[in-house]
Order: structure tokens, then sequence, then C-alpha cells
């Protein structure tokens, strides 16, 4: 799922390089200042304890202090979504909830991006990891300044969007966009599929209106726009259960190039050369929560309404059904991907004018961090 009207601001900003270039040792020099801090401190307290103190108050210090170092010893990890927390993302929720990131010695805290794209914010530090999709990986390593980033693992391997138009508006096919409004976020490599498919079908993609979408959601496709970009583990779902009929094509059944990694982990490369045990412990968590998402699609869902009290039980229960199949389909493992996926859909935006480059697929991505590769 896309956030609708987000900044595609992929080159990479010397002043954020440099604000993020500090961060890290930043962080480091406060946490030992406040370690030594408090070392300091616990040792004026045993100073002035009297000498008499009874030894259950020694063992409930003891206890304590262990449970002190329990806490620090996990290592603090930060994931920033592509947008609201949705079904894509359960896996993770699913994964802090029964403590598999504990368990890996992890404190891992999941949040909703700021103003700007999820890959430049991973680039930038900070974020350790990011869900973002094949294309944005692809169209930032082709700019201008690469943005120093990798894809990790795929959340769902095949590409389940595609173009929904109302029912009875009766516009069954992409020749019939012609002279139509399509409302969509505004990125490079949605109107080059735009192009591609219109003019493979034989239609004049110059006659389609394009604007960008206010947000309004499938009710505007009744009477302000025509066509939208719809995912379908959570918008076609939404209309069914608001009984909105839609007439809906999926992209990779009009060009197999189309069936690209979305959405996808990202790592910058930093994080993947310093720290490549702790981007393992966290994919082997992960995995982990996806494997039980998989197994236990109605806990699962249960589990991300905790986390998104304000959305519907039935929307979540629904959408989550439908991904149960859609995490691995047509893979024995979680997260794996392919060099023919991302060289398909790099020569798909070479030929429509996305980027002006082939980018190899090694550079794009790995599986080396996955589970199944140890």
């Amino acid at each position: 799922m896309r956030k609708y009207g987000r900044i595609w601001g992929t080159v990479l900003c010397a002043a954020m390089l440099a604000a993020a270039s500090g961060c890290g040792s930043q962080s480091g020099e406060t946490a030992a200042a406040g370690s030594a801090a408090g070392a300091e401190t616990a040792a004026e307290a045993g100073e002035e304890t009297a000498d008499g103190a009874g030894e259950a108050e020694e063992s409930a210090g003891a206890e304590a202090a262990a449970d002190g170092e329990e806490t620090d010893s996990l290592e603090d990890v930060t994931v920033i979504l592509d947008y609201v927390a949705n079904t894509n993302h359960t896996g993770m929720y699913v994964a802090l909830d029964q403590g598999y990131y504990e368990e890996q010695g992890l404190n891992v805290n999941i949040v909703e991006p700021t103003e700007g794209a999820t890959a430049t914010l991973v680039a930038v530090g900070k974020g350790d990891f990011g869900i973002s999709y094949q294309e944005d990986v692809t169209i930032a390593l082709a700019s201008e300044d690469p943005l120093p980033i990798r894809a990790i693992a795929a959340l769902i391997q095949h590409n389940t969007s595609g173009f929904a138009t109302y029912a009875d508006k009766n516009i069954t096919s992409v020749k019939d966009f012609e002279g139509k409004t399509y409302a969509g976020w505004g990125g490079p490599g949605e109107s080059a599929v735009l192009n591609a498919v219109m003019t493979q079908a034989g239609a004049d993609f110059s006659k389609l209106n394009i604007v960008t979408s206010d947000g309004a959601g499938f009710a505007a496709l009744k009477d302000q726009v025509d066509i939208m970009w719809f995912f379908e583990a959570w918008d076609n779902v939404k209309c069914e259960l608001a009984d909105f009929p839609i007439n809906y094509t999926p992209v990779r059944d009009l060009d197999e190039r189309l069936d690209y990694y979305t959405p996808v982990i990202i790592a910058s490369e930093e994080t993947l050369e310093q720290k490549p045990e702790m981007v393992r412990r966290f994919l082997a968590a992960t995995e982990k929560g996806y494997l039980y998402a998989i197994e236990n699609p109605e806990e699962s869902a249960e589990i991300l309404h905790k986390y998104t009290p304000d959305y519907d039980m039935e929307l979540l229960s629904r959408s989550q059904a439908y991904l149960t199949d859609k995490y691995m389909e047509d893979s024995e493992t979680w997260g794996t991907m392919k060099d023919s996926v991302w060289d398909n859909y790099t020569d798909f935006m070479v030929e429509y004018g996305v980027i002006d480059k082939d980018i190899p697929a090694a550079d794009c991505y790995t599986n080396e961090f996955l589970p199944s590769a140890q």
C-alpha cells in the first residue's frame, strides 16, 4: 500500500548526510556517559548504605540491577514503514508482540515515516530498516546521486496491485482509459506503467488525464475520478466490505515485467557492512513473525489490531486471510528474491524512460542475511 501525495525525493542531500554521520557515535557517547553516571551514582549510594543492611534488601538490589542489565543489553533498532501500519507489516508486529525480537536481543521500534521517502530516511541513518518498493530502490540507485541502500527481504512474493474502476462506468480494459481521469500518488514509475499498458493495448496515453489523489478513497471512483491503483489486500477488501462494485485488472496480467517486489525491507549499505549480525537477527525474528502470520491469520490480525485499534477488525481479518498465501507464494523460503524479477522491471523502467541506465540486480538486493542463507 502506498501513501498518496508522498514526496518522491530520492536525491541524497549533503546536509542530511552530514547530520546523519554523527548520529551513531553521538548516541554511543551519550549512552556511555549515562552508564558512567549511573555507575558513579550507584557507587555513592553503596558507600552511604549502612553496614547493617539486611540480606533481603541486598538481594532485592541485586535483582533490580540484573533486570536493568537485561534491559540495557537489548540493541535498539528502528524500522520506518512505507505508510501507516497495515497487513503488509503484520509479521513484524507479531514478532514484536510475541517477543521474537527480544529473543534475538533487539528492542525494535516500528514507526510511520515522516514527510519524505522512506528510502531517503534509511539512507541517511534515520532508521536501521525501512519498508519500500522495488521501483523506489531501483530509481534511488539510478539517480545522479545514488542512495546507499539495498533490499534485504521481500514481504510479498508477487505484485498484488492493479487498476480499479467503478463497475457501473463499464471501464473493462486499459483500452477504455482514453479520455478518463486517473488519480494516483505522482510517482515516475506510475505514469510509465500507465503509458506502457495503454500503448500495448492500442490506446493513446496522451488522452489520459492524470491528477494527484486527495486521499478521498474508493468512493471517489463513483463521481470524481475514473481510475485508481489499488492493492488487493487492502483497497479491494475495503470495497467488498462497503458493497462497492469495482472492475479490477492486476498489473502483472498486463505485462509480466510488472510482477515486481512490493513491498520490500531495505537497509543502508552502512548498516549491512557494520552490523551484519544484527541484520541477521532482525530478519530471523521477522521471518518467525511472518511464518506465524501464515499459520495463524486470525490471531495475527488480532495482534495487529492491538497496535492499530482504529481499523475495523473485519477489514484486518479479511485482509490477513488474503495475504496468508501471498507472503511466500511460489517460494519455499520467506523473503527470498530473484535476479530475474529485478532485471525484468529494470528493463521495463529503462524502456519507458523512468531511469536512463541498467542497474545490476546484485546492486539492488541481497538474500545473504535471510535465515535461509545461513
